[in-house]
């Protein structure tokens, strides 16, 4: 039986390179209070661009996807889901809405994991949400030569109540300790978890919003304005990598967190320079305004609107981004999708 054991991470001797970047991160995370103090309008709009972003990269990891403009629909509420792909996507929604506006409530037990799984599944007609899975589940993998191949074997179902009751412990038993730092805490937790693959489907997207709501709760809110979730989609490659590297020898205790949990804290740190990055554009007045703009909409990970370029650039005016985009549209920069109010721009090179 797996041991849920977190006492490792109180002596502190990890890798440089893993403790470098969480003190990166918390330089960062002081320059975002004072942002947000000076930008509050903008950093409500990077929530809303950043919902969308979370909507769609978490459910792409999965290979659930639609357009981008069925995504803002569904997202804003628009539309009515049309197919099992748009249900996955409206219940991620609906999950995620509830992590962003309750965090601060919601507590880390097996009862608030059953319930995001249940809002998330809830017009699911393939899968009961909010009970563990009642037949066992593998990871298969296809290799070089097309042939499927069993890359992890979870916690069998008769024993993934008890995994996860002992997994909740753990982790409430490692918060308490005053040696341990919560983002070595929390990717060991997601970790674990994702090992257990407690649900018949959905654990992947359920582990990235666990991910958000434990940062939301220790502080770490930069996942609310640049897509934590979009951020692990653009990199899945190393991230289906850590992943393989620290689930090796799990069942036997003696697997390898590290690959994991540099992967988490690197994602984050990316969140962080992403944000930084935003601001720096907004605040640089040596840029012209003309290149403020174009900077915007080639660091935007989604197509960006000229109403969202104003939020972001507010002492820039409207012809004046109106005038760049059609610049940047003219020698092939960007290209735009819709027209009028809903028309959105997007570099010609960030769409796979």
């Amino acid at each position: 039986m797996k041991r849920f054991d977190y006492s490792f991470l109180e002596n502190g001797l990890l890798p440089a390179r893993i403790i470098d970047k969480v003190v990166s991160i918390g330089v960062l995370r002081e320059k975002e209070q004072e942002l947000k103090e000076k930008y509050q309008t903008i950093f409500t709009k990077l929530e809303d661009i950043a919902k969308l972003q979370s909507v769609r990269g978490s459910n792409a990891i999965e290979g659930i996807v639609t357009t981008d403009k069925r995504i803002e629909a569904i997202v804003n509420q628009n539309s009515a889901p049309l197919n099992h792909a748009e249900i996955e996507i409206s219940g991620y929604r609906d999950a995620l809405n509830l992590v962003h506006e309750n965090h601060d409530k919601l507590r880390i037990n097996e009862q608030e994991i059953l319930n995001l799984h249940k809002i998330m599944e809830a017009d699911n007609e393939r899968i009961i949400g909010g009970q563990y899975k009642e037949e066992d589940n593998l990871i298969i993998a296809v290799d070089a030569w097309g042939n499927r191949v069993i890359r992890f074997a979870p916690v069998p179902a008769s024993e993934t109540p008890q995994a996860m009751e002992q997994l909740i412990l753990a982790y409430m038993d490692a918060k308490q300790s005053y040696s341990i730092n919560q983002l070595f805490l929390i990717p060991c937790f997601i970790l674990d978890f994702l090992c257990i693959h407690p649900f018949a489907d959905g654990n992947g997207r359920i582990s990235r919003l666990l991910s958000l709501l434990m940062l939301y709760k220790n502080g770490f809110d930069a996942g609310k304005y640049i897509s934590f979730e979009e951020q692990i989609n653009k990199h899945k490659g190393a991230y289906y990598n850590s992943l393989h590297l620290s689930s090796q020898n799990w069942h036997d205790n003696t697997s390898d967190y590290y690959p994991f949990m540099e992967n988490f804290i690197s994602t984050l740190f990316m969140c962080y320079q992403e944000l930084n990055k935003r601001f720096a554009v907004i605040g640089d007045k040596r840029l012209s305004k003309k290149n403020r703009v174009e900077t915007a909409v080639m660091n935007s990970l989604m197509p960006i609107s000229k109403r969202e370029l104003q939020f972001i650039l507010p002492d820039i005016s409207i012809k004046t981004i109106e005038r760049v985009l059609s610049e940047m549209q003219n020698t092939g920069i960007i290209k735009k999708d819709g027209s009028f109010r809903d028309a959105r721009y997007y570099s010609t090179g960030s769409r796979q």
